[in-house]
């Protein structure tokens, strides 16, 4: 069978059944574009290769589009980058690809693989290779490598001659991100539109997502770390700009969520950046995430004047003793003071939060809701617990048990929508019941109420969204079920 061997095709999967798709509350409320995959595609344009990218979680009736282009265009790879709850719908995706085109070479990437790495080739015959870490020199270099020499590029978990799996190890030489191509946001169907950023969480459309760093210099027992693990590489302030700009007056964007995990600590690119926001006649709003000891006024105040709408900041939990077992620096009163500035910036602030952490109990919830209640927040999104692959905490429950908790690793379910982990000496039906009531109690607030009133103004397309999908957002608001 002749096939293009200077050709692959990226797939996002979407994680479930295609059918359930249009009633997934999540779908509604966030959707964010494949920017792994859209970088890894424009490297490979940069060095002469051709791809596409099929956005399975965007498009969801995508099967029989992958099917045509295996036929008509013939790659030689086809890659899926897979989080742990999307993974098996890659694997049925994979063997599908393997049926409809023999010749095709499977290769998975995405944090649950580096995480999990020869037990994926040892389980699923249908998958030819993982990419662990950063994919885009790995992927390059694995398209024009020979079956016997595999060994030779760092990063890849392959099955050798004798059909034994290796791993040639991790890759040391890490890209200098400022020399990487803007990522292939016009091979993305129906870009920007199609992509919609969380509700309430932007004040204008279009809107788009962006990524500016990679790694995070922290150690939180909750976080996966397999792909840069305690790395952190970031784009200039020029480079930022540029891309930004890029964004701009090529596809019409005027707001953007940047996705960094740690978006402020480097103090000195965020200044130059803001100053060229300042200067700029571009008057684009931003979002960014950030750790609480990495702000302060002075910077608060300059990115406020350069367009910044909204800083998201990862609480965790409001009970310290517990937070101190799963991060540094857990100072829920650096905490209140730090959102006290950010509110007297003029900048909006959500809270992250999780419930079912290990050593979680009912008393640390109803504190946790307290100290939550007693903040001027903005909005905020409470998580189930789930102790994914590469995360240092999912290493101690498998090692630790019941001693800990109950944990069913259900990797299709590990959405963060369950609970798949419930700690020691609290039953399931409860931590549900708690959890539906955190989040009740708090639409049911005065102050949260009139927060949300004020975004007919503030955010008019987010109000659009929430009425368009009225019923299934109150469904979940009460029952905190995926509908469909």
């Amino acid at each position: 069978m002749q096939y293009d061997d200077n050709r692959v095709l990226l797939v996002h999967p979407l994680g479930y059944s295609a059918k359930n798709a249009a009633n997934d509350i999540s779908r509604m409320a966030n959707i964010m574009p494949p920017l792994g995959l859209a970088s890894i595609s424009a490297y490979l344009t940069s060095h002469g290769v051709q791809n596409d990218i099929v956005d399975c979680y965007a498009n969801p009736d995508s099967d029989e589009l992958i099917v045509a282009y295996l036929k008509h265009q013939k790659p030689a790879f086809i890659g899926f980058s897979c989080t742990t709850s999307s993974f098996f719908d890659g694997v049925r995706l994979a063997k599908m690809a393997k049926k409809r085109a023999p010749w095709v070479k499977t290769v998975f990437g995405g944090v649950h693989v580096s995480a999990v790495r020869e037990e994926i080739l040892n389980e699923y015959s249908c998958i030819d290779y993982c990419v662990v870490g950063e994919g885009e020199e790995t992927i390059r270099q694995l398209l024009v490598t020979r079956e016997d020499e595999m060994n030779s590029i760092p990063g890849v978990v392959f099955r050798d001659n004798d059909g034994e799996v290796q791993f040639s190890g991790l890759r040391k030489q890490l890209l200098e991100l400022d020399s990487l191509p803007f990522p292939a946001y016009s091979k993305l169907t129906g870009y920007p539109k199609i992509y919609k950023l969380p509700i309430f969480n932007y004040p204008r459309v279009p809107n788009a997502s962006c990524i500016s760093s990679r790694g995070c210099p922290y150690a939180c027992s909750y976080c996966d770390r397999s792909v840069f693990n305690r790395t952190f590489r970031y784009n200039s302030a020029e480079y930022l700009f540029n891309h930004v700009l890029y964004l701009n007056k090529t596809f019409g964007i005027r707001h953007i969520n940047f996705y960094d995990d740690q978006f402020t600590f480097q103090r000195l690119r965020v200044i130059d950046f803001c100053h060229k926001m300042i200067t700029s006649p571009l008057k684009m709003t931003f979002n960014c995430a950030a750790r609480a000891e990495h702000l302060d006024d002075e910077l608060l105040r300059l990115m406020k004047s350069a367009g910044c709408w909204m800083i998201s900041l990862g609480i965790e939990t409001g009970d310290e003793d517990l937070l101190a077992q799963h991060r540094q620096n857990a100072d829920l009163q650096m905490m209140r003071e730090k959102i006290d500035l950010i509110k007297r910036s003029g900048i909006r602030v959500k809270g992250l939060l999780m419930m079912g952490l290990p050593g979680e109990t009912e008393s640390s919830i109803l504190k946790s809701r307290a100290y939550v209640y007693s903040l001027p927040l903005d909005d905020f999104n409470l998580a189930k617990f789930t102790p994914f692959p590469g995360s240092p905490i999912y290493k101690k429950i498998k090692e630790e048990g019941a001693d800990l908790g109950t944990f069913h690793e259900d990797w299709e379910q590990m959405d963060c929508m369950k609970f798949q982990f419930v700690p020691r000496g609290i039953e399931l039906e409860r931590m549900e019941k708690l959890f539906i009531d955190f989040y009740k109690c708090h639409f049911q607030r005065t102050r949260v109420i009139l927060g949300y009133v004020s975004m007919i103004w503030k955010s008019p397309d987010s109000w659009l969204r929430f009425l368009g999908n009225l019923t299934s957002f109150l469904r979940f608001a009460f029952t905190n079920k995926r509908i469909g």
